[in-house]
């Protein structure tokens, strides 16, 4: 954990404070984690989570350096697959909640409005999700959408990744 502190406070400074740390519990599936020795009992891997999240709070706080230029701390997404609430809830102490799997709109207003009961005057909270690049944005964002990532499929080409990139921002 102290690598991946020094490595992000090192990025967070080199991008003048514009570093997104992104977190989530990854995927059992498709065999990905056992090849490496990974734990794949998700409760483990939520806990030693938890721990690895803290414990990077505490070194950007001053335990380690560099320090990272934003204050208290770049901002944490924590990643979640709906229409699990585990995640949820633990997105909710950090910054942002980046939803995988929403069927639509409607179930990201559905979590909106449960994060905004449950963080009523904690400040600002980033809900994000992957659409792809032809989708109209602006039911999502009347859902509480704050980031759009590009999602490409699981096949991209590269005239399809430079069509996006010459349009510029939607």
């Amino acid at each position: 954990m102290h690598k991946v502190a020094r490595e992000t406070a090192t990025l967070d400074l080199l991008s003048s404070g514009r570093l997104i740390f992104g977190a989530g519990l990854g995927s059992a599936r498709n065999n990905e984690l056992e090849p490496f020795g990974e734990v794949t009992d998700p409760r483990e891997r939520a806990r030693l989570l938890d721990h690895g999240l803290d414990a990077l709070a505490r070194y950007w706080a001053g335990e380690f350096e560099p320090v990272p230029v934003q204050r208290p701390r770049p901002p944490v997404w924590v990643a979640g697959e709906w229409p699990n609430r585990r995640p949820v809830r633990r997105a909710l102490c950090w910054d942002g909640l980046f939803t995988i799997g929403l069927p639509g709109p409607e179930a990201l207003a559905e979590l909106a409005a449960e994060i905004r009961d449950a963080r009523a005057g904690s400040g600002p909270f980033d809900l994000i999700t992957e659409l792809p690049p032809d989708i109209d944005l602006a039911p999502w964002e009347r859902a509480g959408l704050t980031w759009a990532v590009t999602f490409f499929g699981p096949q991209p080409t590269e005239a399809g990744v430079r069509a996006v990139i010459d349009a510029g921002p939607g």
